[in-house]
């Protein structure tokens, strides 16, 4: 049995005003409306969320705010943390700690590509220093590798608090590979991969487009553990279309991740006017390409949700 529950797990982004700091209502909005459509999992600062951008004070102001606004709500929160080496990590997860969080989403160091024993060495060093707490794994190319289910397999009985991954890739034997080798940990995957995935044990889902459209989000998951395969691939397809069409005419001028997801929360009812800016140095989505994607949206999925 998965360490974690399967479910629908969504992001946060961070508002920023023109003094890049954290618009504090606009944030507390979007939170509500992710708790609103009924999502119960809420992470802040993975990519989408800019973790790789913020320095300490933001990293704790957005945080305390985070916190304090699901603190009413039955809602799990989950804080990311990405750094650059152990010593990094164990600091921001320490200062999340201290404030009450317990269940914390990292990524491997990216200045040089871990070995295998380098992977085992940190997850334990990092997990092993908060035995109280709950950690998932991104498992992101981002970070110069990624882990496949062997590698996972020596892990698990190591690392007990470790009780999920974020698997980003497209690559099925990846996939294949670590719902199959390693089942005690809930893997969370795309909504392309989970189809394939769910092939082989069961699974998760990262709602990339979870505010844009929550209902077909749970309709993917449960289809994909239900083992209704050809439905949950076609709901996948599905996602897959709507990225190109709406996302798609603002790829070819590549932006970092977190600009398209700021843009979807943008095009969320409700979030229209959520900012679309980026922490320097990082280019944003403009005022007018995202008009342009929300008369995409209109134009060709008027049932969006």
């Amino acid at each position: 049995m998965a360490r974690y529950p399967s479910t629908v797990m969504v992001s946060v982004v961070c508002p920023w005003n023109e003094a890049e700091q954290l618009d504090e209502a606009m944030f507390r909005r979007e939170i509500r409306h992710a708790v609103d459509a009924g999502f119960r999992h809420i992470y802040v600062f993975g990519t989408a969320g800019e973790g790789y951008a913020v320095d300490t004070a933001r990293f704790r102001r957005v945080i305390e705010v985070f916190g304090d606004e699901l603190a009413a709500t039955d809602a799990a929160p989950m804080v990311g943390v990405i750094g650059l080496s152990t010593a990094n990590v164990l600091e921001r997860v320490g200062v999340a700690h201290a404030m009450g969080f317990r269940e914390f989403q990292i990524s491997l160091p990216s200045w040089s590509p871990l070995g295998d024993a380098e992977v085992l060495t940190y997850l334990d060093g990092v997990c092993g220093a908060f035995p109280d707490a709950r950690f998932m794994h991104y498992n992101t190319a981002r970070s110069g590798r990624l882990v496949d289910g062997a590698l996972y397999r020596e892990i698990v009985p190591l690392v007990p608090n470790l009780v999920a991954t974020k698997t980003m890739t497209a690559d099925t034997g990846v996939v294949s590979g670590v719902v199959r080798e390693a089942p005690e940990l809930m893997h969370f995957l795309t909504e392309q991969s989970i189809a394939w995935g769910a092939l082989h044990g069961e699974v998760a889902l990262l709602g990339t487009f979870g505010a844009l459209a929550p209902g077909r989000s749970w309709a993917l998951l449960e289809a994909a553990n239900a083992g209704r395969h050809r439905e949950a691939a076609a709901i996948g397809a599905w996602f897959a279309r709507l990225s190109q069409v709406v996302l798609g005419p603002f790829m070819a001028d590549r932006r970092v991740d977190g600009a398209y997801d700021k843009l979807i929360e943008k095009l969320c009812p409700g979030l229209e006017d959520f900012p679309l800016r980026m922490l320097s140095p990082y280019r944003t989505i403009s005022d007018e390409e995202a008009a342009e994607a929300a008369r995409l949206l209109r134009q060709h999925f008027p049932d969006c949700g």
